[in-house]
């Protein structure tokens, strides 16, 4: 199952974090714009670096659809190869693109997405707003095809809160409600570690209900967006985690890609740059991880 292979990924470098690849132009250092023919190949060759940089010390690689889907079928190619690659250096694929639509047409987002045909994920995001039926086709592709999805639950945007923190009747939030279904749907897919392949989209500049729901979802992985360049920190995150470091994912995107920018190093050391933050990120979390069994 997908948390299986991941958790083991994660325990195997210690370090549950996803390196975020969202390529835009204005992140790529000037020195690879300028050796490369095109925008594309200058994008693939500054994803293939940091892969090739970061893949010794990260487990898996989140890739952002919409930054590929902007640059049109080129991007489509470059996002099918960023993800091919990835994978052949060992790590494992985690596709953002938020997918879900009445019950066909999600299957066939399913279909795209969740089998090896096209683009090779192991998992995708899912937006869980439409219902069971919405949903349902993703639960059996990930049955069938042993991949993992994460449902939004509560994101990490500044206003994320107009609706998703709106009250039921209940008394519940709007968000704490999808933690429920979220915990729900995934009963069926819980593997030997505890956690189920469906888990939760939670956003780490929102630490308080991080905690709670890490108390109500209790067999749900987390994916959580926010570290860094969102101003998340690990004190944030750390209660996403169970035990030895299960449970959850922390995603660096820009922290990663941009470290050169922070670090202020020559744009020719961008690799060094994000070696340096990959390490300081993974020793900021690790204070509130034990590994032992």
């Amino acid at each position: 199952m997908f948390q299986e292979k991941l958790y083991e990924a994660i325990k195997e470098k210690q370090n549950p974090t996803v390196l975020g690849l969202d390529p835009k132009i204005d992140y790529v250092p000037k020195s690879v714009v300028e050796n490369a023919s095109t925008k594309i190949e200058a994008i693939d060759i500054f994803n293939r670096s940091l892969i090739d940089g970061l893949c010794d010390l990260i487990p898996a690689v989140k890739c952002q659809s919409a930054y590929y889907e902007q640059l049109g079928p080129v991007g489509a190619l470059l996002l099918q190869k960023t993800m091919a690659y990835a994978k052949e250096k060992g790590m494992l694929v985690i596709l953002d693109c938020k997918r879900n639509d009445i019950g066909s047409t999600a299957s066939a987002y399913a279909n795209a997405y969740l089998t090896d045909d096209f683009y090779i994920a192991d998992a995708i995001t899912v937006n869980g707003y439409l219902g069971s039926d919405g949903i349902e086709p993703f639960l059996n592709a990930c049955s069938k095809y042993e991949k993992g999805i994460y449902i939004l639950v509560k994101t990490s945007n500044p206003s994320s809160g107009e609706l998703q923190d709106l009250k039921l009747e209940s008394g519940q939030r709007v968000y704490e409600k999808m933690a429920e279904l979220v915990q729900n749907w995934g009963s069926e897919l819980i593997g030997k570690y505890g956690f189920s392949s469906v888990g939760a989209v939670v956003g780490a500049t929102y630490p308080e209900q991080l905690v709670k729901l890490r108390k109500k979802m209790n067999h749900t992985p987390f994916l959580v967006p926010g570290y860094g360049a969102q101003g998340g920190l690990a004190k944030d995150v750390a209660t996403a985690f169970t035990k030895n470091g299960n449970g959850a994912i922390i995603n660096s995107s820009r922290g990663l890609m941009c470290a050169y920018k922070k670090h202020q190093l020559p744009h020719e050391e961008y690799i060094k740059a994000a070696r340096l933050e990959a390490t300081n990120m993974k020793q900021a979390l690790n204070q509130y991880i034990t590994w032992e069994e």
